[in-house]
């Protein structure tokens, strides 16, 4: 692993950094250029190694508050350029970051605790993600972040792209557009050697085929969504771009904080009263985070900023949700799935407040002691609830890239 990675998250400066020292040091096989812009003005740039027409795409950094997958397209690159074999008849291409912006508002230096990571949040709307914007906007106003993503995809007709996305808390889980036979096991082997749990009931993936523990197909277009509030639809993201050249996409997770909780595939004693219970609890989090919003926001001298925006982009998503949660049938029963739900409501509000209390933060207000206690108290109560325990960044970063090569050979051997 690159000495970078082992020393903590990389800024996307010192990813550009890193990536043109491995294009120099291998100029007959590898390049490295700018492909676009982001809303702000900040370059992306693509990292590919090797000449083959047949193509994989790698993209980290579509969500801002997942860091690992930087570190790990840094290794994915290093070892495509020691391994002859993995590019013998495929070239590789890495996004160094799908949201330079994003990034520059997430910071995760080195951290110890839940509430590190939460001073220091940001996850941008959603309409303003590049991967999910497609599922929440028209064509004609798609952010330029998206528009380079699904050039590139147009430009290199990969037969398979992987996303590298990571979460706060949990296990490790991947998500295919198409699925992927044999895939399963080696996922797992990996996720066995390096003590990362697999999350087998992930409601990110909720109502999903599976095609063993914790790879999940997404459903065909006729399929109901899980969560009818949620206004984000995964077939209509730039997941699916890949489909149009007969290539798929893989969404490899994994947490930097891990839970034993999450593989539990025993049957829950009272699914449906457990998330009523989480309903209830969601709109109480979510009205102490809206009473002090409501509070500050004649004092905030700027009310239309990325963080402000976020916050209520969360908060807004918690009425549907909440009924959904109550008035539907569980679309999971497992102890693993009840689990997987009972931590996206602590996130939820938690990110909502986070990121609202940096805004205050940043404007002196009277309300941020207070707002600061609560996202205290919930970040550690998060931790207490789940056992986290933190997953070294090697063991992340080790697992993601070994599930990225896993996925690369065996989506090959299924398009032959």
């Amino acid at each position: 692993m690159s000495q970078l990675a082992e020393h903590g998250y990389p800024t996307v400066a010192e990813l550009v950094l890193s990536a043109r020292k491995l294009a120099a040091h291998r100029p007959e096989l590898s390049t490295l250029r700018q492909v676009g812009a982001s809303r702000a003005g900040r370059p992306l740039h693509l990292l590919s190694v090797g000449r083959s027409r047949r193509a994989v795409l790698v993209v980290a950094g579509a969500h801002a508050n997942e860091p690992t997958g930087g570190s790990t397209l840094l290794h994915l690159a290093e070892w495509v350029l020691r391994d002859e074999d993995l590019r013998a008849d495929t070239s590789w291409h890495f996004l160094l970051c799908a949201d330079p912006d994003g990034a520059s508002l997430h910071r995760t230096p080195s951290p110890r605790t839940l509430f590190d990571y939460h001073r220091h949040f940001f996850r941008p709307a959603g309409p303003e993600q590049p991967e999910w914007s497609p599922s929440v906007l028209p064509p004609d106003r798609l952010p330029p972040e998206t528009r380079v993503l699904t050039g590139l995809i147009d430009e290199l007709r990969p037969y398979l792209q992987v996303s590298l996305h990571g979460t706060d808390l949990g296990g490790s889980w991947v998500q295919l557009t198409r699925d992927i036979p044999g895939l399963a096991e080696p996922f797992a082997k990996s996720a066995a050697e390096l003590h990362i749990p697999v999350e087998t009931g992930a409601s990110d993936a909720a109502g999903w085929p599976v095609s063993g523990p914790g790879v999940h197909v997404l459903p065909g277009p006729g399929s109901a969504a899980a969560y009818p509030s949620l206004p984000e639809d995964a077939r209509h993201t730039t997941w699916h771009h890949a489909h149009r050249y007969g290539g798929l996409t893989a969404i490899v997770e994994v947490p930097m904080w891990a839970s034993d909780l999450v593989d539990d595939a025993a049957a829950h004693p009272s699914p449906a009263l457990a998330l009523r219970g989480f309903s209830w609890r969601l709109r109480q989090d979510a009205r102490l985070v809206e009473d002090i919003l409501g509070e500050a926001l004649p004092r905030l001298p700027q009310a239309h900023g990325p963080l402000l925006r976020a916050a209520r982009w969360a908060l807004d998503l918690v009425p549907g949700l909440a009924d959904d949660w109550a008035g539907l049938p569980p679309a999971g029963t497992s102890m693993a799935y009840i689990g997987s739900v009972d931590a996206f409501g602590r996130r939820l509000p938690l990110r909502a407040a986070a990121m609202l209390l940096r805004v205050l933060d940043a404007a002196g207000d009277r309300a941020a002691p207070r707002l600061e206690r609560l996202v205290l108290r919930w970040s550690d109560a998060f931790a207490e609830r789940f056992g986290a325990r933190w997953v070294p960044l090697e063991h992340q970063v080790e697992h993601q890239s070994r599930t990225t090569v896993a996925a690369a050979r065996h989506a090959r051997v299924r398009g032959d």
